[in-house]
């Protein structure tokens, strides 16, 4: 009598709707925070948290505050990539989600400056700082989780699972702001109405949470643990082995940040600026503010709310072309999608002045055209940026050249957009410029590169 054959159960695997999910929430509620914050730091924050006889000194203090998230990513990309290639990609993602959610929605119940003085730019700071650790490793482990996940051939495709939380993230923000600016007076949201976006955040956190906690670790990253491949120290080994991808990933990013915070923060504010004096002095008086003429530098002179739909417009075609992004890159390669892609950048950079100044269907062919290319850069990133380091060191390797990245092209961006424009009385021109040179660095530094498609994955270690 034979005995009966014992067959083990199969690994558990993570689900396609679990990865998707589970990649997307991050890199949204990212984005949600970037827009969320950035409006509140322009519309209350100088008043509620940076009092000040000087409206400007306030306002640039709070953006000070703002740019202190871009000098803690880098910390948090070195603190979670240690831990994500040390004890896994799981573990890691829920704490970074933990760390960037729950500093998030405490700004929103945080006492002004005249509730306790000095202690709440103090306390914004210190959240704004822990916002940024969080940040530092959370796209990476997103992207990690798709591309570690996806299946022969189809890495490019799932790696725009989290790229594509930048469009979700924007269009939910700004949907928020939309709906509170029709919904009530300044005078409530200023008192109230600014913590609800930051509170709401609480729900994209407990289902990022639900679902996280519900993964299991990705293959790559389990056969590192089998193997017994564990690096001790992370950073010093990518340093040691894979320098010159760190080098290559971050400048192949900088096209990409440059272009978004562009395409976001610079039009918006160059597109409600004033496009007179007189019109600047009326709308200043229709809100019983006051306008200073003296240097003034004249924009597109568009209402906020309108200028906010146009990009809502826009950013649906990031999103669109990011999905498209995946398949193309698969199909043509990484490298040869992203030199091209760059190369338009380039030429789209020297059509500010001319679109800008055709009007309204000119200012929104800049805006379709400039995230079309925005997700056709930013889609491939997800697969491009891991698929450069070794299994063993690939959270710490992708989280800082995307991280460093930011500094250069995300950080500075915005304030040398606006030293341009000013410099210049009002032209993009060398707006335009500034966006063809960071692409032509980009362009260079893709052209070193190898093609990352055909990298042996899962077993590559250093």
């Amino acid at each position: 009598m034979s005995s009966p054959t014992l067959t083990s159960a199969p690994a558990p695997v993570n689900t396609r709707s679990r990865v998707v999910l589970a990649s997307l929430i991050g890199t949204s509620i990212e984005f949600y925070d970037f827009y969320v914050y950035a409006t509140a730091a322009v519309l209350v924050f100088p008043k509620l948290f940076f009092p000040t006889t000087d409206p400007s000194v306030g306002l640039l203090t709070s953006f000070a505050v703002f740019g202190v998230a871009f000098v803690a990513r880098p910390i948090g990309s070195i603190i979670f990539g240690h831990f994500g290639d040390r004890i896994g990609r799981k573990k890691t993602l829920v704490a970074s989600l933990l760390t960037m959610g729950i500093a998030t929605v405490l700004i929103g119940f945080l006492p002004t400056y005249g509730n306790i003085g000095l202690w709440a730019p103090i306390l914004l700071t210190v959240l704004r700082f822990a916002q940024g650790l969080g940040l530092g490793g959370e796209w990476s482990g997103a992207a990690l989780l798709a591309t570690e996940n996806a299946p022969a051939g189809k890495r490019a495709i799932w790696g725009t699972f989290p790229q594509l939380g930048a469009p979700i993230g924007f269009i939910i923000a700004n949907g928020v702001f939309l709906w509170l600016n029709l919904a009530m007076s300044p005078a409530d949201f200023a008192a109230w109405g600014w913590r609800v976006p930051f509170i709401a955040s609480a729900v994209l956190v407990i289902i990022g949470l639900y679902v996280r906690f519900r993964l299991v670790e990705t293959p790559s990253f389990q056969r590192v643990l089998d193997a017994g491949d564990v690096v001790k120290l992370p950073l010093a080994r990518v340093f040691k082995t894979s320098w010159r991808p760190l080098i290559l990933g971050t400048f192949i990013m900088l096209a990409t940040y440059t272009l978004f915070y562009l395409m976001t923060t610079f039009t918006l504010t160059y597109g409600t600026t004033a496009s007179s004096v007189a019109q600047g002095q009326a709308t200043a008086s229709k809100a019983g503010t006051t306008f200073n003429a003296t240097g003034f530098v004249p924009g597109l002179g568009y209402n906020r709310n309108d200028f906010l739909i146009m990009l809502i417009i826009g950013v649906v075609f990031f999103g669109i072309f990011t999905l498209v992004s995946g398949p193309l890159a698969e199909r043509f390669g990484r490298r040869r999608t992203l030199i091209l892609t760059t190369i338009g950048i380039i030429v789209f950079g020297l059509l500010f002045v001319p679109l800008f100044g055709a009007g309204v269907v000119g200012t929104m062919a800049l805006l379709i055209i400039g995230f079309t290319l925005m997700g056709l850069t930013f889609g491939p990133m997800g697969a491009v940026l891991p698929e450069l380091f070794p299994a063993n060191v690939r959270y710490t390797g992708s989280a800082i050249s995307y991280n460093f990245a930011s500094i250069l092209g995300a950080a500075v961006a915005p304030f040398i957009a606006v030293a341009l424009w000013t410099a210049t009385g009002g032209s993009t021109i060398l707006v335009g410029v500034y966006l063809s040179i960071m692409g032509a660095i980009t362009l260079v530094a893709l052209i070193i590169s190898r093609d990352t498609g055909d990298v042996e994955y899962e077993t590559n270690l250093t």
